[in-house]
């Protein structure tokens, strides 16, 4: 008997440690913003409360879509635009869902080889700095469609917080004067005059955008034609075209955003909502998850040797995929349905061991039969009659081109990086492409933005999206697979280190806080290369979960100034 004694107060202790352990987690369980029936989460507090305002007042998530993102427009020029573009996903309340490109198009002055030199070489920086860099704005024509379709509220109802924004001006975050002090050099490299963004802003200091409030005037008394005709237009072409680029009255007067079908399809007892082409996202994700689901990533754990390896494998082969057959489905034919399919996905995955990583080097492009940035923003909004959107939207590259049409306020995008200026060399994010996403006049360029919405047992269950260039899908997926699969909430989803494979280059990329070395130097062991010293951050990830209570939980991402605001 007195042996038994020291092993039932051992087995007390143990049990009493495990007891403390699991309280201590659950007390560290972060939870995020919780709201009874409607939420905007965005990259900035200003842009979110100006969506729940309209929430408020009885508009739409629609409503509250266009509002938020002009109000970015003023608080978040690093990202929020009006001369860049993007994406949105939708689901009424009704369960119809679908979704809005209004990603930029080439110019019609462009070419294959506009930035080959003689020698068929890439000229360094013309797709990414300056004005031969930027494609046709779509952002302005997309909210119109948003409007046209879904609005309920009137647009000038809708616009003029954003212009009351810019008169009343912005407070600069520490992240913002950290940004503006970093990239303020390119802007005297490209620009002939001294913009606004110039000035040697601090942290507390506000900054009144007095210009892009009158261009956003025009915009609420012309409608679409004050951006794309009349005196908006002209001083956005006569700019460009003074700095060598070559957009024209015309390109702006034919653009016109697109609405699509949306990459649907199923991740267990998840319906997942995604992004078409020209955006890579949903296809990608598909491919990713229909490669997970015969294992059982649940008892892998977060962020484990086996989790880790089994999605670098099949995001390797996913973006292999892309690399090769994804482009703007009005240029190109893509095998939407056989790339997705859980047929070839399984022959994709058949040669993944656990051995050991497949080098990249051995691994193309699946063969079938007859056959985007690190700046971007993204924004999710619920509103209380069910609808639900998740969006985003960019200049590509942080500021984009860096021209600042300063007679209106506003940056212009980029994107013309996110063609393949050289097929097989890559662009700006390491991206490898082909001829599916070359240049050719008014093609939309292939996009990593990736907003998406989930349902479970037929009812909204969260909307996801990211910035991150190519780690956007990836960002998405894994959280998405933190709240589904660990049974993380939406902000504890949000905020867990992520990590990154994007086939070429060969190398994960890890956050640099979250992974232990012992986790690393076992992916070493099995051939994986890890970039975990000076890495990027990986997404902003902006979310809403709908708890099994009906309420809503926001995951603002702490990466940036992002806020979840509702009611």
């Amino acid at each position: 008997m007195k042996k038994l004694i020291p092993i039932i107060a051992f087995v007390f202790i143990f049990m009493q440690c495990k007891k403390n352990t699991l309280e201590t987690a659950q007390n560290n369980k972060i939870t995020g913003f919780i709201a009874d029936s409607a939420m905007v989460v965005s990259a900035r507090e200003e842009a979110s409360k100006i969506g729940v305002a309209i929430l408020k007042k009885g508009g739409n998530a629609f409503d509250a879509m266009i509002a938020t993102e002009l109000s970015l427009a003023v608080a978040y020029p690093f990202a929020g635009n009006i001369g860049g573009g993007g994406f949105m996903v939708y689901r009424t309340n009704d369960g119809k869902t679908g979704t809005l490109d209004y990603r930029e198009k080439a110019p019609l002055a462009a070419s294959k080889n506009m930035y080959l030199d003689e020698n068929g070489n890439i000229i360094e920086g013309k797709s990414t700095l300056g004005a031969m860099a930027v494609g046709v704005p779509g952002t302005v024509d997309g909210l119109f469609k948003v409007h046209e379709k879904f609005g309920s509220l009137p647009f000038s109802e809708l616009i003029q917080p954003a212009i009351d924004l810019a008169n009343k001006g912005v407070v600069v975050t520490k992240k913002q004067a950290e940004r503006l002090a970093y990239y303020k050099h390119y802007f005297s490299e490209v620009n002939d005059t001294i913009i606004l963004l110039d000035y040697d802003w601090k942290e507390g200091d506000t900054i009144k955008y007095v210009k892009l409030a009158k261009t956003l005037e025009r915009i609420r008394d012309h409608g679409r034609d004050g951006f794309y005709k009349g005196e908006t237009a002209e001083m956005l072409v006569n700019y460009v075209q003074k700095l060598g680029g070559i957009i024209t009255k015309e390109d702006l007067s034919n653009y016109e955003a697109k609405w699509r079908n949306a990459i649907e399809f199923n991740y267990k007892d998840l319906k997942i909502i995604a992004m078409s082409p020209p955006s890579s996202g949903g296809i990608c994700n598909a491919q990713i998850f229909k490669a997970i689901e015969p294992f059982d990533m649940a008892s892998y754990g977060h962020n484990s040797l086996k989790s880790i390896q089994l999605l670098t494998e099949a995001e390797r082969r996913a973006y292999a995929d892309r690399s090769y057959y994804l482009g703007d489905p009005d240029f190109v034919n893509i095998p939407i349905d056989t790339l997705i399919s859980s047929t070839y996905v399984k022959n994709r995955m058949a040669n993944f061991s656990w051995d050991h990583a497949t080098p990249s080097s051995t691994l193309k492009h699946g063969n079938i039969v007859g056959y985007e940035s690190d700046e971007t923003t993204h924004y999710s909004i619920v509103d209380k009659y069910g609808n639900s959107i998740s969006a985003t939207t960019t200049l590509n590259g942080a500021y984009g081109s860096k021209v600042y049409v300063s007679e209106g306020g506003f940056f212009l995008n980029n994107e013309m990086d996110d063609f393949s200026s050289k097929p097989g060399i890559p662009n700006m994010f390491g991206l490898i492409g082909a001829e599916a996403n070359s240049i050719a006049p008014e093609k939309r360029m292939l996009s990593s933005m990736t907003p998406t919405i989930v349902e479970k047992n037929n009812q909204f269950y969260m909307s996801v999206g990211s910035p991150g260039g190519s780690t956007i899908i990836t960002s998405v997926l894994q959280t998405i697979l933190n709240v589904y699969e660990f049974q993380m909430g939406m902000q504890d989803a949000v905020n867990a280190p992520r990590f990154h494979h994007q086939w070429l280059p060969d190398v994960i990329t890890m956050e640099p806080k979250g992974f232990d070395s012992l986790l690393v130097n076992q992916l070493q062991e099995k051939g994986y290369q890890i970039k975990q010293e000076n890495s990027v951050i990986l997404g902003k990830v902006d979310a809403v979960l709908r708890l099994p209570n009906g309420k809503l939980e926001g995951g603002a991402d702490y990466r940036g100034d992002d806020k979840a605001v509702g009611f």
